[in-house]
Parts: C-alpha cells; sequence; structure tokens
C-alpha cells in the first residue's frame, strides 16, 4: 500500500493533506469527550430524545411517510469508545429514516474509560430492547448498524443477541467497524491513514476493555460466529480497520453467515463523516441505504 497522499481518492484529497493522524490520545480524551458532548445539548425539530436512565438516552427519528413493514433500526455511534454522541450522526440517521420509511433510534451509550467494557455494550443491548417494544415497531425485524466503534458495538451486540436470544436481529450493517485490538500491534501506520491511527486505536481498546476477557469482549476474537444475522461491511482502503474488517468478514462466511464486503479505494476512516457531501461519500450511503432497503423488502 502506498503512502503518498496522491493515491488517496481524488474527493478527498485536499481533505486528507489537513487533517490529523492522531486526533484520539490519553491526553486529548477528556476535552473530546466535552466537546463531542456539548453537540447532545442542541436537539433538531423532529428528533424525540428519550431518557432510559443511568445516562443513556436515545435519539429516535421517524420518517415522513412510515413504511408498514414493521423495521426499525438502532444505531450505535462512532467515536473509538472513548468520544461521540449519537447527536453527531442526526443528519445520518434522519437521512436513513427517510430514504428507507424506517424509524431509527441512535443510542447515547455511556463511554470509557469511566464507563469500561461491558457497560458500553449493555446500554446498546437495553436500547434495543427499549426499541422493540415500541408499538410501531416489530421486535422480528430489527435492524442493527454503527459506524467505527459504534461497528464494533454492533458487531458485539449481534453476538450478545445470538448467546442471550432476544431481541433477535435480522440485519448487521457494520460501517468500517474497530473490531480486533491487535490491530494495535503493527508496526506503523500507513502514511493515508487519517483521523484514526494505531496510537489512537491503543487508547481506544485500552480504554475500553480495562481488564476484561478479551477472547470475549472483543467481536473478531470471538471463534463461533455461526448464527449471527446477514451482514454489510464498508471500508475503506486506506482505513487502519481495512484488513481487520476483511478478516472478519472472512471469518463470517466460514461460519455460514451471509455477508457483502463494499471497500472504498482510497477513502481513509470515518471519510463519509468528515466529508459527507463528497461524490464518494453520498455513493457510499446510498450504498448501505440499498442494502437495507432489500431487506426491508
Amino acid at each position: 500500500m502506498t503512502d503518498t497522499v496522491d493515491e488517496v481518492h481524488p474527493d478527498l484529497r485536499l481533505a486528507a493533506r489537513v487533517l490529523p493522524r492522531n486526533a484520539v490520545m490519553s491526553a486529548t480524551v477528556p476535552v473530546l469527550q466535552k466537546i463531542t458532548g456539548l453537540a447532545a445539548m442542541r436537539t433538531p425539530a423532529g428528533v424525540e430524545v428519550h431518557d432510559l436512565g443511568d445516562g443513556v438516552t436515545i435519539r429516535l427519528h421517524r420518517p415522513p411517510v412510515p413504511s408498514a413493514s414493521g423495521h426499525a433500526m438502532l444505531w450505535i455511534h462512532g467515536g473509538g469508545y472513548v468520544i461521540g454522541s449519537a447527536a453527531q450522526d442526526d443528519k445520518l440517521c434522519a437521512g436513513f429514516a427517510r430514504r428507507l420509511g424506517i424509524t431509527v433510534a441512535a443510542v447515547d451509550y455511556r463511554l470509557a474509560p469511566k464507563h469500561p467494557y461491558p457497560v458500553p455494550l449493555q446500554d446498546c443491548h437495553r436500547a434495543l430492547e427499549w426499541l422493540a417494544r415500541q408499538p410501531d415497531v416489530s421486535a422480528d425485524r430489527l435492524i442493527i448498524g454503527g459506524a467505527s466503534a459504534g461497528g464494533g458495538l454492533t458487531a458485539a451486540l449481534a453476538l450478545r443477541c445470538r448467546d442471550m436470544g432476544d431481541p433477535s436481529p435480522v440485519f448487521q450493517l457494520l460501517v468500517y467497524p474497530m473490531l480486533d485490538d491487535r490491530s494495535s500491534n503493527a508496526g506503523h501506520d500507513d502514511q493515508n491513514h487519517r483521523v484514526w491511527s494505531i496510537r489512537s486505536n491503543r487508547v481506544g481498546w485500552s480504554s475500553y476493555l480495562g481488564d476484561a476477557d478479551r477472547d470475549l469482549a472483543v467481536p473478531a476474537r470471538r471463534h463461533d460466529l455461526a448464527g449471527l444475522p446477514p451482514a454489510w461491511i464498508g471500508v475503506g482502503t486506506h482505513d487502519l480497520f481495512h484488513d481487520e474488517d476483511l478478516e472478519y468478514a472472512r471469518h463470517l462466511r466460514e461460519s455460514g453467515v451471509a455477508v457483502t464486503v463494499d471497500t472504498v479505494p482510497g477513502a481513509f476512516h470515518g471519510f463519509d463523516l468528515v466529508l459527507p457531501h463528497a461524490g464518494v461519500s453520498r455513493e457510499f450511503f446510498a450504498r448501505q441505504c440499498e442494502v437495507l432497503a432489500a431487506v426491508i423488502g
């Protein structure tokens, strides 16, 4: 893999010249938590906020023209398990709701390092149970999805639901998911990694895992993936998670789980959130909608 900006996708090259590689470090996590938390203080028109207690909230996005299918999606935001909020994805979730005609519930789970594994995962499970109880939602037609650490939590939630038996999602949308702590052991970063580096990865995983059993807490370390819902995985070729995501897809297939992999040449981590109006980002979102529309039927 080359290490020149010229190999970044043309729509993303200008941003790649200015974006940092190590935005998240131990010293910056408290500040970034406060900054990203400010977004949750503003609630756009049409967004409902529901309090589940213990500091866990849901931002509910309803479609202007609801589908009669009963499908709904739980969306889990990214941020390396240590920063971020559901509010950062308000426009994204509203877009899903509008394009697909389904209710989208974005969960604000508690963050590491104050709340390490299994607390964030338990919060997401509780949010899914809440969504399953809503009167316009069919509990057997739930979709789960998330980006980055939210994608990792989505994969972990699919495993938790399989093991516990309820609820039982019908599909998992994994957007450049953070699945394997062992990627932190790589020798060096691709020079075209942006937003999330090996250094940031170490901070995120160590904060989230604490003294947890990694063979249980880390999705990519789980040996038995049989019985999971079908999955879609999307990731850029300049994303730190590219190799671990493709490996997880291979493991899913070997376990008999249907999975579609969509790689974006020249794209770095979080490119669609940094530049949502770029052509490559709009195409990436459109493909996710196409996949989900097929699930909804």
